[in-house]
Protein backbone atom coordinates (compact mmCIF):
# COMPACT_ATOMS: atom_id res chain seq x y z
CA UNK A 1 0.00 0.00 0.00
CA UNK A 2 1.55 3.34 -1.23
CA UNK A 3 1.95 6.10 1.39
CA UNK A 4 0.71 9.74 0.75
CA UNK A 5 3.41 11.92 2.14
CA UNK A 6 1.55 15.57 2.84
CA UNK A 7 2.78 18.51 1.36
CA UNK A 8 4.99 20.93 2.48
CA UNK A 9 3.84 23.70 3.08
CA UNK A 10 5.69 26.55 0.98
CA UNK A 11 7.11 29.97 2.99
CA UNK A 12 5.41 32.58 2.94
CA UNK A 13 7.05 35.52 0.23
CA UNK A 14 9.43 37.48 2.79
CA UNK A 15 8.35 41.23 1.92
CA UNK A 16 11.80 43.59 1.69
CA UNK A 17 11.99 46.18 4.09
CA UNK A 18 11.12 49.16 4.25
CA UNK A 19 14.05 51.67 3.85
CA UNK A 20 14.58 53.86 6.73
CA UNK A 21 14.78 57.91 5.56
CA UNK A 22 18.04 59.35 5.57
CA UNK A 23 19.19 60.97 8.98
CA UNK A 24 19.60 64.43 8.80
CA UNK A 25 22.35 65.98 10.53
CA UNK A 26 21.84 69.69 12.55
CA UNK A 27 23.45 72.00 10.36
CA UNK A 28 25.93 74.19 12.99
CA UNK A 29 26.83 77.29 11.17
CA UNK A 30 30.40 78.15 11.56
CA UNK A 31 31.13 81.50 13.29
CA UNK A 32 32.36 83.80 11.34
CA UNK A 33 35.70 84.76 11.75
CA UNK A 34 37.99 87.76 10.96
CA UNK A 35 39.36 87.63 7.09
CA UNK A 36 41.86 89.94 8.67
CA UNK A 37 43.09 92.05 12.15
CA UNK A 38 43.39 95.12 12.58
CA UNK A 39 47.38 95.20 11.27
CA UNK A 40 46.04 94.60 7.86
CA UNK A 41 44.07 97.65 7.71
CA UNK A 42 44.18 100.03 5.76
CA UNK A 43 46.18 103.06 7.41
CA UNK A 44 43.30 105.44 7.79
CA UNK A 45 41.31 102.86 9.24
CA UNK A 46 43.87 101.88 11.88
CA UNK A 47 44.22 105.75 12.32
CA UNK A 48 40.41 105.96 13.71
CA UNK A 49 40.89 102.98 15.85
CA UNK A 50 43.14 104.92 17.64
CA UNK A 51 41.62 107.79 17.79
CA UNK A 52 39.06 105.36 19.21
CA UNK A 53 41.48 104.54 21.99
CA UNK A 54 42.31 107.86 22.54
CA UNK A 55 38.96 109.49 23.41
CA UNK A 56 38.02 106.30 25.38
CA UNK A 57 41.38 106.60 27.86
CA UNK A 58 40.93 110.42 28.02
CA UNK A 59 37.87 110.64 29.13
CA UNK A 60 39.04 107.96 31.73
CA UNK A 61 41.40 109.92 32.83
CA UNK A 62 39.63 113.05 33.30
CA UNK A 63 36.97 111.37 35.37
CA UNK A 64 39.75 109.70 37.51
CA UNK A 65 41.77 112.99 37.69
CA UNK A 66 38.05 114.80 38.81
CA UNK A 67 37.29 112.23 41.71
CA UNK A 68 40.94 112.00 42.79
CA UNK A 69 41.83 115.52 42.84
CA UNK A 70 38.24 116.47 44.89
CA UNK A 71 39.47 113.22 47.33
CA UNK A 72 42.23 114.90 48.26
CA UNK A 73 41.15 118.37 48.68
CA UNK A 74 37.72 117.70 50.49
CA UNK A 75 39.03 115.10 52.59
CA UNK A 76 41.51 117.30 53.87
CA UNK A 77 39.37 120.04 54.24
CA UNK A 78 36.23 117.85 55.67
CA UNK A 79 35.41 117.43 59.23
CA UNK A 80 32.37 116.27 61.60
CA UNK A 81 32.12 119.66 62.99
CA UNK A 82 31.33 120.97 59.29
CA UNK A 83 28.79 118.38 58.26
CA UNK A 84 26.94 118.69 61.77
CA UNK A 85 26.63 122.94 62.36
CA UNK A 86 24.48 125.27 60.47
CA UNK A 87 26.12 127.91 58.31
CA UNK A 88 26.29 131.55 60.20
CA UNK A 89 25.79 135.07 58.24
CA UNK A 90 29.67 136.37 58.55
CA UNK A 91 31.86 138.77 56.15
CA UNK A 92 34.70 135.89 56.82
CA UNK A 93 33.23 132.44 55.76
CA UNK A 94 36.02 130.47 57.54
CA UNK A 95 34.33 131.37 60.59
CA UNK A 96 31.12 130.97 60.01
CA UNK A 97 29.85 127.55 60.97
CA UNK A 98 29.59 124.36 58.86
CA UNK A 99 27.27 122.69 55.94
CA UNK A 100 24.38 121.38 57.29
CA UNK A 101 21.90 123.37 56.07
CA UNK A 102 23.05 123.37 52.54
CA UNK A 103 22.68 119.37 53.09
CA UNK A 104 19.20 119.97 53.89
CA UNK A 105 18.22 122.13 51.62
CA UNK A 106 19.58 119.25 48.79
CA UNK A 107 17.53 116.77 50.23
CA UNK A 108 14.31 118.78 50.98
CA UNK A 109 14.68 119.85 46.76
CA UNK A 110 15.34 116.77 45.49
CA UNK A 111 12.30 114.97 47.28
CA UNK A 112 10.25 117.79 46.11
CA UNK A 113 11.35 117.52 42.78
CA UNK A 114 11.21 114.16 41.92
CA UNK A 115 7.69 113.51 44.40
CA UNK A 116 6.17 115.65 41.18
CA UNK A 117 8.18 114.66 38.14
CA UNK A 118 8.08 110.76 38.72
CA UNK A 119 4.06 110.16 38.91
CA UNK A 120 3.91 112.80 36.07
CA UNK A 121 6.25 111.20 34.32
CA UNK A 122 5.21 107.74 34.63
CA UNK A 123 1.49 108.87 33.09
CA UNK A 124 2.64 110.71 30.48
CA UNK A 125 5.35 107.73 29.19
CA UNK A 126 2.34 105.73 29.68
CA UNK A 127 -0.29 106.99 27.77
CA UNK A 128 2.10 107.70 24.97
CA UNK A 129 3.38 104.15 24.86
CA UNK A 130 0.22 102.30 25.38
CA UNK A 131 -2.57 104.52 23.65
CA UNK A 132 -1.25 107.78 21.84
CA UNK A 133 -4.48 108.58 20.49
CA UNK A 134 -5.29 111.34 18.73
CA UNK A 135 -1.70 111.28 17.36
CA UNK A 136 -1.58 114.48 16.82
CA UNK A 137 -1.44 115.38 20.40
CA UNK A 138 0.97 112.85 21.14
CA UNK A 139 3.11 114.48 18.72
CA UNK A 140 2.55 117.33 20.26
CA UNK A 141 3.07 116.03 23.84
CA UNK A 142 6.92 114.37 22.79
CA UNK A 143 7.53 117.51 21.11
CA UNK A 144 6.66 119.56 24.10
CA UNK A 145 8.96 116.82 26.51
CA UNK A 146 11.68 117.20 24.00
CA UNK A 147 11.82 121.36 24.48
CA UNK A 148 12.09 121.27 28.06
CA UNK A 149 14.69 118.52 28.34
CA UNK A 150 16.33 121.36 25.86
CA UNK A 151 15.97 124.41 28.17
CA UNK A 152 18.40 125.89 29.93
CA UNK A 153 17.64 125.48 33.30
CA UNK A 154 18.09 129.31 33.98
CA UNK A 155 15.17 130.00 31.32
CA UNK A 156 13.17 127.77 33.18
CA UNK A 157 14.25 129.79 36.35
CA UNK A 158 12.89 133.09 34.72
CA UNK A 159 9.45 131.45 33.61
CA UNK A 160 9.13 130.14 37.39
CA UNK A 161 9.46 133.65 38.76
CA UNK A 162 6.96 134.97 36.61
CA UNK A 163 4.76 132.46 36.94
CA UNK A 164 4.85 131.92 40.88
CA UNK A 165 4.96 135.92 41.65
CA UNK A 166 1.55 136.49 40.92
CA UNK A 167 -0.98 136.93 43.58
CA UNK A 168 -2.97 133.74 43.40
CA UNK A 169 0.11 131.42 43.94
CA UNK A 170 1.19 133.46 47.07
CA UNK A 171 0.62 130.74 49.45
CA UNK A 172 3.41 128.93 48.14
CA UNK A 173 5.95 131.58 49.52
CA UNK A 174 5.00 134.73 51.29
CA UNK A 175 4.51 138.72 50.67
CA UNK A 176 7.76 140.73 50.29
CA UNK A 177 8.04 144.35 51.43
CA UNK A 178 5.22 146.36 49.78
CA UNK A 179 2.45 143.86 49.46
CA UNK A 180 4.05 141.85 46.36
CA UNK A 181 4.45 137.94 46.08
CA UNK A 182 8.21 137.33 46.69
CA UNK A 183 8.18 133.99 44.60
CA UNK A 184 11.17 132.37 45.79
CA UNK A 185 10.30 129.16 48.46
CA UNK A 186 11.11 125.61 48.43
CA UNK A 187 7.99 124.69 47.02
CA UNK A 188 8.49 127.11 44.00
CA UNK A 189 12.16 125.83 43.29
CA UNK A 190 11.18 122.30 43.64
CA UNK A 191 8.30 122.21 40.82
CA UNK A 192 10.83 124.32 38.83
CA UNK A 193 13.32 121.28 39.00
CA UNK A 194 10.68 118.69 38.67
CA UNK A 195 10.62 119.90 34.83
CA UNK A 196 14.23 118.96 34.40
CA UNK A 197 13.74 115.67 35.59
CA UNK A 198 10.59 115.19 33.86
CA UNK A 199 12.19 114.31 30.39
CA UNK A 200 14.93 111.60 32.21
CA UNK A 201 11.46 110.01 33.99
CA UNK A 202 9.50 109.77 30.51
CA UNK A 203 12.65 108.52 28.29
CA UNK A 204 13.48 105.61 31.07
CA UNK A 205 9.93 104.97 31.71
CA UNK A 206 8.95 104.61 27.90
CA UNK A 207 11.84 102.39 26.93
CA UNK A 208 10.95 99.83 30.04
CA UNK A 209 7.59 99.63 28.68
CA UNK A 210 9.00 99.79 24.85
CA UNK A 211 11.22 96.34 26.02
CA UNK A 212 8.29 94.41 27.17
CA UNK A 213 6.97 91.36 24.76
CA UNK A 214 3.79 92.00 22.86
CA UNK A 215 2.83 88.50 23.70
CA UNK A 216 2.41 89.68 27.70
CA UNK A 217 -0.18 92.03 26.82
CA UNK A 218 -1.85 89.53 24.37
CA UNK A 219 -2.27 86.85 27.08
CA UNK A 220 -3.31 89.15 29.75
CA UNK A 221 -6.05 90.42 27.15
CA UNK A 222 -6.93 86.64 26.16
CA UNK A 223 -7.32 86.00 30.17
CA UNK A 224 -10.17 88.64 29.77
CA UNK A 225 -7.92 91.94 31.62
CA UNK A 226 -8.40 95.10 29.90
CA UNK A 227 -6.10 97.62 28.73
CA UNK A 228 -6.27 99.70 32.26
CA UNK A 229 -6.41 95.92 34.08
CA UNK A 230 -3.20 94.51 31.55
CA UNK A 231 -1.40 98.00 33.10
CA UNK A 232 -2.04 98.41 36.20
CA UNK A 233 -1.22 94.51 37.28
CA UNK A 234 0.84 93.36 34.83
CA UNK A 235 3.35 96.07 33.24
CA UNK A 236 3.21 98.65 36.10
CA UNK A 237 5.13 95.94 38.14
CA UNK A 238 7.25 95.13 35.15
CA UNK A 239 8.51 98.41 34.09
CA UNK A 240 9.62 99.62 38.15
CA UNK A 241 13.15 99.25 37.66
CA UNK A 242 12.88 101.50 34.74
CA UNK A 243 10.67 103.99 36.36
CA UNK A 244 14.04 104.21 39.65
CA UNK A 245 16.06 104.32 36.46
CA UNK A 246 14.41 107.82 35.45
CA UNK A 247 13.52 108.70 38.98
CA UNK A 248 17.38 108.36 40.39
CA UNK A 249 18.71 110.26 36.69
CA UNK A 250 15.94 112.76 37.58
CA UNK A 251 17.45 113.34 41.20
CA UNK A 252 20.94 113.39 39.93
CA UNK A 253 19.79 116.29 37.41
CA UNK A 254 18.13 118.29 40.47
CA UNK A 255 21.06 117.68 43.10
CA UNK A 256 23.16 119.31 40.21
CA UNK A 257 21.56 122.37 39.44
CA UNK A 258 22.34 125.70 40.18
CA UNK A 259 20.60 128.57 37.96
CA UNK A 260 17.25 127.65 39.31
CA UNK A 261 18.46 127.59 43.15
CA UNK A 262 19.79 130.89 43.10
CA UNK A 263 16.57 132.60 41.41
CA UNK A 264 13.90 130.60 42.73
CA UNK A 265 15.12 129.34 47.01
CA UNK A 266 16.78 132.96 47.35
CA UNK A 267 19.93 131.22 47.97
CA UNK A 268 20.67 132.19 51.60
CA UNK A 269 23.13 131.00 53.88
CA UNK A 270 20.73 129.67 56.15
CA UNK A 271 17.17 128.01 55.93
CA UNK A 272 14.80 130.72 56.71
CA UNK A 273 11.82 129.27 57.30
CA UNK A 274 8.36 131.71 57.08
CA UNK A 275 5.64 131.38 59.39
CA UNK A 276 5.51 129.28 62.98
CA UNK A 277 4.71 125.84 61.09
CA UNK A 278 7.80 123.17 61.87
CA UNK A 279 7.62 121.84 58.16
CA UNK A 280 5.59 124.23 56.43
CA UNK A 281 7.21 126.90 57.35
CA UNK A 282 10.39 125.49 56.27
CA UNK A 283 8.86 124.31 52.38
CA UNK A 284 8.00 128.03 52.40
CA UNK A 285 10.71 129.89 53.30
CA UNK A 286 13.87 130.09 51.24
CA UNK A 287 17.82 128.53 51.96
CA UNK A 288 20.54 127.13 49.79
CA UNK A 289 21.98 124.17 48.79
CA UNK A 290 25.40 122.37 48.29
CA UNK A 291 25.69 123.74 44.36
CA UNK A 292 24.70 127.25 45.52
CA UNK A 293 27.15 127.27 49.03
CA UNK A 294 30.06 126.06 46.53
CA UNK A 295 29.16 128.85 43.87
CA UNK A 296 29.05 131.53 46.78
CA UNK A 297 32.47 129.78 48.42
CA UNK A 298 34.18 129.63 45.75
CA UNK A 299 36.89 131.88 44.37
CA UNK A 300 34.54 133.53 41.78
CA UNK A 301 31.99 133.94 44.79
CA UNK A 302 31.47 136.22 47.63
CA UNK A 303 32.04 134.15 50.71
CA UNK A 304 35.91 133.58 49.67
CA UNK A 305 36.27 130.40 51.31
CA UNK A 306 37.73 127.87 49.05
CA UNK A 307 38.26 125.56 51.76
CA UNK A 308 34.83 125.15 52.64
CA UNK A 309 34.08 125.47 48.72
CA UNK A 310 35.99 121.75 48.39
CA UNK A 311 34.59 120.56 51.65
CA UNK A 312 30.94 120.57 50.05
CA UNK A 313 31.44 119.86 46.74
CA UNK A 314 32.95 116.31 48.21
CA UNK A 315 30.26 115.40 49.61
CA UNK A 316 28.17 116.63 46.16
CA UNK A 317 30.54 114.47 44.15
CA UNK A 318 29.55 111.75 46.68
CA UNK A 319 25.83 112.38 46.70
CA UNK A 320 25.93 112.26 42.90
CA UNK A 321 28.55 109.10 42.38
CA UNK A 322 25.86 107.19 44.88
CA UNK A 323 23.08 107.67 42.51
CA UNK A 324 24.97 106.86 39.26
CA UNK A 325 25.91 103.87 41.35
CA UNK A 326 22.10 103.53 42.04
CA UNK A 327 21.27 103.34 38.76
CA UNK A 328 24.02 100.52 37.91
CA UNK A 329 21.91 98.54 39.74
CA UNK A 330 19.07 99.21 39.33
CA UNK A 331 19.55 98.33 35.54
CA UNK A 332 21.09 95.60 36.22
CA UNK A 333 18.33 94.16 38.48
CA UNK A 334 16.07 95.37 35.47
CA UNK A 335 17.59 92.82 33.20
CA UNK A 336 17.54 90.04 34.98
CA UNK A 337 13.58 90.95 35.73
CA UNK A 338 13.40 91.63 31.54
CA UNK A 339 15.34 88.13 30.69
CA UNK A 340 13.27 86.59 33.28
CA UNK A 341 9.76 87.82 31.87
CA UNK A 342 11.06 86.39 28.38
CA UNK A 343 11.86 83.35 29.27
CA UNK A 344 8.01 82.80 31.43
CA UNK A 345 6.98 84.44 27.83
CA UNK A 346 8.53 81.92 25.73
CA UNK A 347 8.10 78.99 28.31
Amino acid sequence: MATTTPPTPSAAPVRPATPLPPRRTPTVKAKTAPKDSWRTWPLRDRAGLALCWAAGIFFCLVAASIVLYMLYKGVTQLSLDLLVSSPESSQDQTKSGGILDPILGTLILTTIGIALAAPLGVTVALWLTEYGRPRWLARAVEISVEIIAGTPSIVLAIFGLIVFSQDFLSFLSFEATGGGVFGRSFFIAGAVMSLIALPLVVGATREALQSIPGHVREASYALGKTKAATIRRVLLPAIRPGIATGSVLGMGRIVGDTAIVIVLLGATVQLEAYGDTPVLGTLRGTGSTLTSYVYQNSPAGEGGSPDKAYAAAFVLLLIVLALNFSVDLIAAGGRRSRGGLSDRGKA
